[in-house]
């Protein structure tokens, strides 16, 4: 959101929660989706048009509040790029209804397949807007028998009419009209000869589908029986056979010229419900206790929730918030709540962990895409734009101060896809922290990591695309310029064999020297071991004072590697002989004869590098498990078995693979998947790494 303008005056704002309607926006990139937005924004934005030659494809989510029909309509368009996954749920998150946006000229990708699936769990209404209708390829019927195949029960309630390869108007199947756009303006008629008899052979498809929902259970039997049915009658009933999450409308669309519009906004005016019956997250307290019943009523409990922080160059911090329950003012005292504090499953996913102190909101406003409106109050069921909540961050709730909620956390993936970072100058040096800071502050699809073993600042994303994103706003919105390196992968050294050797440090440099010998067996354990080190001195060679110095100096040694610079693990050392000097013998000089004896022996064929092994279960269509298994055993995997995932056609892989492999499976994984693949990652051991590779890492480290 960029700075505010009162241009169109202040947002009234509803007066009740049914007067409220949020609606997502979701489809797959070049569906169409954002250029529908533009125009259903535009045609009850008054002054406002569609950009010349089509929007960009988005790659944030942006929400409108416009004004239609006597109800406030809250329309979220969310990225149609997988990668901003995070962008579609939070979208989500703010909405009672979605509208998937689904091209004529081709199919649905799996992104949307899966998005329509977790809807499906949840019963989110759902309607369906085609595009493309004027396109060579584009075709209304084959996209509507494409939608009940793959989303069920789904019936126009409108057909296109198509003149010379382009998009004139709509047949209105429900009210039995025509839209027609030939004109410029949308004027609305009596249909032709010929489109009647469309809806004579169209209308019972649609009417049968709705009147089976209907709280009249005689309706379906008597209309099957002969009888007529009033318009109005199936009108109401389309909002219960929607509410169903059972029943999906299908609206054809034309941005350019505005076909559809008309019909989409009746649809969400009287079709689509309201916040008032909508599914509300569950809702405790910041100590995890069960908060209470938790209504969509303004006069409730404040319950609200963040679900997108932005930063406006001119009016710093700014907060989306859905409000569930009670009523959100301008200069109220309110609890910020961070989840990643409360639920301890949360607490090492690389966010900051936080639990602020009560914050005053400032001025309220009602989102129009890049622009605002003042905004008096936001009651339950309505979004609105919080400024000055400095300390609210992604999925924060917002509470009053006398009963402090915490709204449950909506799922998400993880971010799974690492690259490396660094300044591109000492300057740059200086901000990239604080800049990092925000941005994890506003996108919870990203972790930060700074790996204490490799060095490096390590950014784990969605995507590519969700990469160059990041580092673009690092260097557009915070002037911090940075660039990607090889990932290192934090390895371990252990010993492959037992050896002795001695370390001797005898030094003289005038008043008291350096003397220590000691002589060290070093041997290998099993993986888990830890260290071990044992005292086997006799006759007292070495002084009691400085076998713990002995062990002081193996263990700081071991904890920075002895051949290629990582930590060794698994090894038993044990002290067997020495020598001292009553006078040049110290704590120091005994650290590093410890030292320098096991640097000394270690080579490659005294030590070996172990690698980190992840278990990978990936989730991939039925017709792609051979590609990915196949790749996998190219990343030297070792698969364990498969079995038929939860949704039916797919099939879950289980795996181990070394994670040096691993840096780029996010993207070769949707590759070779043709994108239905996905899957979770998990560390479960070190094991040893091929001679070869090590030997390419040693070479790397020294």
């Amino acid at each position: 959101m960029s700075r505010g303008s009162d241009a169109q005056g202040p947002a009234q704002g509803p007066s009740s929660p049914e007067q409220i309607r949020n609606i997502a926006l979701v489809g797959a990139v070049g569906a169409g989706k954002t250029a529908l937005f533009e125009r259903l924004v535009a045609a009850r934005v008054p002054g406002r048009r569609s950009r010349e030659g089509g929007p960009e494809p988005s790659l944030a989510m942006s929400v409108a509040s416009v004004d239609s029909g006597g109800v406030t309509v809250n329309l979220i368009d969310t990225p149609g790029h997988p990668d901003f996954v995070g962008e579609v749920r939070a979208g989500m998150r703010a909405a009672d209804a979605a509208l998937f946006v689904v091209a004529a000229t081709g199919g649905v990708d799996e992104a949307t397949r899966l998005l329509w699936r977790e809807c499906d769990i949840i019963g989110m209404p759902r309607a369906i807007a085609v595009t493309r209708l004027e396109h060579a390829r584009g075709d209304f019927e084959s996209t509507v028998d494409m939608c009940r195949r793959i989303f069920g029960d789904a019936q126009p309630l409108a057909v296109p009419i198509l003149s010379d390869g382009a998009a004139t108007g709509t047949l209105n199947l429900l009210r039995e009209w025509v839209t027609d756009h030939s004109s410029g303006e949308p004027q609305r008629r009596e249909p032709s000869e010929a489109e009647a008899e469309v809806l004579a052979e169209r209308r019972g498809g649609l009417l049968e589908s709705v009147i089976e929902e209907s709280e009249d259970d005689t309706l379906l039997e008597r209309y099957l029986e002969g009888e007529q049915v009033d318009t109005d009658t199936v009108a109401k009933d389309l909002r219960t056979a929607i509410a169903t999450g059972r029943f999906f409308p299908i609206v054809p669309t034309h941005a350019p010229n505005g076909v559809g519009v008309d019909g989409l906004f009746e649809l969400f005016e009287q079709g689509f419900p309201s916040p008032a019956g909508a599914r509300i997250p569950r809702v405790y307290t910041p100590a995890g206790a069960p908060f209470g019943d938790v209504a969509c009523d303004p006069d409730g409990p404040l319950v609200a929730e963040v679900v997108r922080t932005t930063t406006d160059p001119y009016v710093g911090r700014l907060s989306l918030v859905r409000v569930f329950s009670g009523t959100l003012r301008p200069d109220d005292v309110v609890h910020v709540s961070g989840h990643l504090t409360s639920f301890a499953a949360h607490a090492s996913d690389g966010h900051p962990d936080h639990d602020t102190d009560d914050e005053r909101v400032g001025p309220l406003a009602a989102p129009l895409v890049e622009e605002t409106r003042p905004k008096a109050v936001a009651i339950a069921g309505d979004l609105a734009l919080v400024s000055k909540v400095a300390s609210a961050e992604t999925s924060d709730t917002l509470s009053s101060k006398s009963r402090p909620a915490l709204v449950e956390p909506w799922l998400l993936p993880d971010p799974l896809l690492p690259v490396a970072i660094h300044a591109m100058s000492k300057g740059d040096e200086d901000k990239l922290a604080s800049a990092l800071q925000r941005l994890v502050a506003e996108d919870v699809t990203m972790r930060l990591e700074h790996n204490a073993e490799t060095h490096q600042v390590v950014l784990w994303a969605m995507g590519p695309g969700h990469v160059d994103q990041l580092i673009a706003s690092l260097r557009d919105r915070y002037h911090v310029a940075v660039e990607a390196e090889p990932l290192r992968t934090s390895l371990r050294e252990t010993f492959v064999r037992p050896t002795s050797v001695q370390g001797r440090l005898v030094k003289q440099s005038g008043g008291h020297g350096q003397y220590a010998v000691c002589q060290l067996q070093i041997e290998p354990l099993e993986r888990g071991g830890g260290i071990e080190f044992v005292d086997k001195v006799v006759g007292g060679a070495v002084p009691r004072q400085f076998i713990p110095s002995v062990e002081k100096g193996a263990r700081a040694q071991l904890e920075k590697g002895v051949l290629a610079g990582y930590p060794v693990v698994d090894v038993r050392v044990t002290l067997l002989d020495g020598k001292a000097h009553s006078v040049d013998s110290s704590d120091m000089a005994f650290q590093t004869a410890a030292a320098m004896a096991l640097r000394e022996a270690a080579n490659e064929s005294t030590v070996s590098l172990l690698e980190p092994i992840d278990r990978l279960d990936i989730t991939v269509g039925d017709d792609s498990v051979g590609p990915v298994l196949a790749d996998l055993r190219g990343r030297r995997g070792q698969v364990h078995g498969t079995e038929p995932a939860e949704a039916e056609g797919y099939t879950v892989i289980h795996a181990e693979v070394p994670a040096h492999e691993l840096s780029r499976y996010p993207i070769d994984l949707r590759s070779v998947s043709h994108g239905t693949g996905s899957f979770t990652r998990e560390f479960v051991r070190y094991d040893y790494m091929p001679t070869a590779l090590a030997r390419e890492v040693t070479s790397a480290a020294t």
